[in-house]
């Protein structure tokens, strides 16, 4: 299947947000949903993009009164998870949670060939949280703050290295946009597997690694790391102590985005069933409550056509970088 590799193409991804003419309707008299929705997440159990997909899935259910149960689908940075959306029934009961790498077309510049088209395939339901992003620094690099920190890689050119989740992660985005930015040489160490890349940034084989808040939060006991800073504009309540990158460069931010999409042609009525639960969901106290207490941002309510345009600003930030450093997955 052809994929879009350029970007600015807010056109066709809101051309799926309005709906496409000839989308098949639900029959007269048909309730959605009438059993359980699948909800394909793209990556492993425990990490961040895991923890706040069940907080939704959970908050779904109670207001669709219908299970929607969590499909853990890890593979290719979230291609196999998107293909298999992509390729199911477009009725309502598949739904995939989006990330940059699949909704905003990242993959599709760094993989070779990717099973889908991420800008005609979906449509948007709509946004359900973001998550700042921290980096952690193991306890035999020096320097007690981000800028501290910084120093002693520029006194220690290519010595410094930092781990992520593969080529063209979000967070491995984010190090090397910093790195542009400050003029910073540090070595970066892809992973396949999330624990393993944990284990040893813990053990000291790697120096360092972006994480969302999520899993940043699972490491505030350990002895070994310290997190050094944060990329949200201002500090974090949960990390007072904790500088923003920003205080380094300023106006300097980035936030990863969550949200739901499904297959494009998916009827109009089911795509607005699923934004109103959704929109319900995050007026609610307790399920703003539950992202923030994962370390998540809850989204403020909005239509569908919100989510497209902030997945659409996404690529149109990372896409030049993945470009100007040759970035290729495999």
């Amino acid at each position: 299947m052809s994929h879009v590799s350029g970007f600015g193409r807010r056109s066709t991804i809101a051309a799926a947000a309005a709906g496409l003419i000839g989308m098949p309707r639900i029959a007269r008299g048909t309730a959605f949903p009438e059993r359980p929705i699948r909800l394909v997440i793209p990556y492993g159990g425990g990490g961040q993009t895991d923890i706040v997909s069940r907080v939704t899935a959970e908050a779904l259910s109670q207001r669709l009164g219908q299970a929607v149960v969590a499909d853990n689908r890890p593979g290719g940075a979230g291609n196999l998870a998107a293909e298999i959306v992509a390729r199911a029934p477009a009725d309502g009961y598949t739904v995939l949670v989006a990330t940059a790498g699949t909704y905003s077309g990242l993959n599709a510049l760094l993989y070779r060939a990717v099973g889908y088209d991420w800008a005609r395939d979906f449509a948007p339901v709509g946004m359900f949280c973001t998550t700042a992003n921290m980096l952690i620094v193991h306890r035999s690099i020096p320097g007690r703050n981000f800028g501290e920190v910084v120093e002693w890689i520029r006194r220690n050119p290519g010595r410094f290295s930092f781990a992520s989740a593969g080529v063209g992660a979000t967070t491995h985005l984010i190090m090397e946009e910093v790195g542009e930015r400050l003029g910073l040489e540090m070595l970066h160490v892809p992973y396949r597997q999330t624990g393993q890349a944990m284990a040893d940034l813990l053990a000291g084989r790697v120096h360092s690694r972006c994480l969302g808040i999520p899993e940043a939060e699972t490491l505030r006991q350990e002895s070994s790391v310290r997190p050094v800073a944060v990329t949200t504009p201002a500090r974090r309540p949960e990390w007072p102590d904790v500088a923003t990158m920003g205080e380094t460069i300023p106006g300097y931010e980035s936030s990863s985005y969550f949200g739901l999409v499904v297959p494009v042609r998916t009827p109009p009525e089911v795509v607005a069933r699923l934004n109103a639960a959704l929109q319900e969901a995050l007026r609610d106290d307790g399920v703003r409550a539950a992202y923030r207490r994962a370390g998540a941002d809850p989204a403020d309510p909005h239509p569908p056509e919100t989510f497209a345009a902030r997945a659409a600003a996404d690529g149109e930030r990372w896409a030049p970088l993945i470009r100007r450093l040759n970035l290729v997955a495999e």
